[in-house]
């Protein structure tokens, strides 16, 4: 069977679109809190995710998956030096731009993009593509460690000056798992872990904010009215919300309370809305499509694939648990969004792209 004929895994597929169409109806009862409240410019917001993420994305979604898996190893370095170089743009004056506290984005023709967003798949690309080809040579320090420490080295410098650690942290455990389904040492992951914590403990003294994150996750209760203000409100709509929900639409927290509910606090409208039930579904369906990524991984007809579809799969779940947990309180508030469903044309593009890339593995894979 040529590679364009081949079917697609179709539990994936259809895993995807559950995330995707259940996602249009959470951010779209988050977009009428907005409004209730006045917010500038939503016009272009909704504009911006429903046209150029969502659109824009299922365009690239459908691409990727018919384009053969095994180009996108031919041209991994140029994706993922073009990728660096797009996001270290974002400290040119007359294109890069700051808000909240970040300088993440370009404004170029009118439109904004985060290009981080398409750095994070670059760097899985990279990732597998460099560990499969040196696939003997992965638990030696030089070629095993070493290449990791040089694939991440960029992402690290150039995150840590926007600063985006939640974009960085997605890296770092998406291109991690891929090196250790590339068959590294457990001494390497250990190495790796004593350099996370240390690396935190760094942070946390240099830059007052991310002490403060951290000091919130142990303390929700502390200072409600500012570093605390968005998970207690979190979790007042999460807990208000009950066993079954107030009903789609019927979300109370995101018309005054909730900061960010079309961003990275609309799992609060899910849980407010859906209650205990509709919260475990997501979770279940997050847990299912990382599942089924591993599984197709597992099955791939190369190594490239099998570390391409890993990659790709923490990736997507991993965004989201982070988003999830920090909104329940058992994680740091990152400020990344949930993958498919929060507000964000790059995130969405982005995500979709990747969900493409791993269908187009699929086609390959052995069915089960």
């Amino acid at each position: 069977m040529s590679r364009s004929s081949a079917r697609i895994d179709k539990p994936l597929a259809f895993l995807i679109a559950i995330l995707v169409v259940g996602g249009g109806f959470i951010f779209a009862s988050a977009v009428f809190g907005l409004l209730a409240r006045g917010a500038p410019n939503m016009s272009s917001v909704v504009f911006n995710h429903a046209v150029l993420g969502i659109g824009a994305g299922l365009v690239a979604l459908f691409v990727a998956s018919r384009i053969p898996y095994s180009y996108w190893r031919r041209f991994a370095p140029h994706l993922f030096v073009s990728a660096l170089a797009l996001t270290a743009a974002v400290f040119i004056p007359q294109i890069g731009f700051e808000h909240g506290g970040g300088r993440r984005w370009l404004s170029i023709s009118g439109f904004s993009i985060q290009p981080a967003e398409f750095l994070k798949i670059a760097s899985i690309v990279m990732a597998a593509a460099y560990f499969s080809a040196i696939r003997a040579r992965v638990q030696t320090l030089r070629w095993g460690l070493g290449g990791l420490f040089l694939i991440l080295a960029g992402p690290v410098l150039i995150l840590l000056a926007q600063p985006d650690l939640g974009t960085l942290g997605v890296i770092l455990a998406s291109v991690v798992a891929i090196f250790f389904a590339a068959g590294a040492r457990l001494r390497d992951l250990l190495v790796m872990l004593c350099i996370s914590v240390a690396a935190i403990a760094v942070l946390a003294y240099a830059r007052p904010y991310v002490l403060e994150r951290i000091e919130v996750f142990f303390d929700p209760s502390r200072a409600p009215q500012a570093e605390g203000y968005q998970i207690r409100q979190s979790l007042i709509a999460i807990g208000s919300g009950g066993l079954a929900g107030r009903g789609f639409g019927q979300s109370v927290q995101k018309f005054t309370y909730l900061p960010e509910p079309m961003g990275d606090s609309i799992f609060a409208v899910l849980g407010e809305e859906f209650g205990f039930i509709g919260g475990v579904v997501l979770i279940g369906l997050f847990l299912a499509l990382a599942l089924r990524g591993f599984g197709i991984g597992a099955r791939a007809p190369d190594h490239f694939g099998a570390l391409l579809a890993i990659g790709i799969s923490t990736y997507l779940a991993a965004e989201a648990f982070i988003n999830i947990g920090a909104m329940l309180g058992v994680a740091p508030l990152t400020g990344i969004p949930l993958t498919f469903i929060s507000q964000g044309g790059s995130a969405m593009l982005a995500a979709l792209g990747s969900a493409g890339i791993l269908l187009s593995v699929s086609r390959r894979a052995a069915k089960r």
